[in-house]
């Protein structure tokens, strides 16, 4: 598993909802040295770290890993309803129209 890729992902995760390292350790119930550790990618969070972290950011463990496992479309269409459904009714037709168009 390329810990970097999945570092990169939880620090993202993280700071798309706002939160900073002291706040997602205190979620996580995980030390802020040890949350230092695994953003940085020095780290690979062992299951029980990584559960707590994924539960703390609300997000599935499939997205944290979407960048290193082979089958995670699944993860990265639920990644773009969210982002997309956060968007205004006229930027939700924009972006349909212009996937449609990517794809067809």
């Amino acid at each position: 598993m390329d810990q970097k890729k999945v570092a990169a992902r939880i620090c993202a995760a993280r700071k798309a909802r706002g939160m900073t390292q002291e706040e997602l350790a205190a979620r996580a119930e995980l030390s802020l040295t040890h949350i230092g550790v695994i953003e940085r990618g020095l780290k690979t969070p062992n299951l029980n770290s990584f559960v707590a972290i994924a539960n703390a950011l609300e997000i599935s463990a499939d997205a944290l890993l979407q960048d290193v496992v082979d089958k995670s479309c699944e993860s990265a269409s639920t990644e773009l309803s969210r982002l997309i459904s956060k968007q205004s009714p006229e930027m939700q037709r924009k972006i349909y129209r212009a996937v449609r168009a990517l794809v067809e």
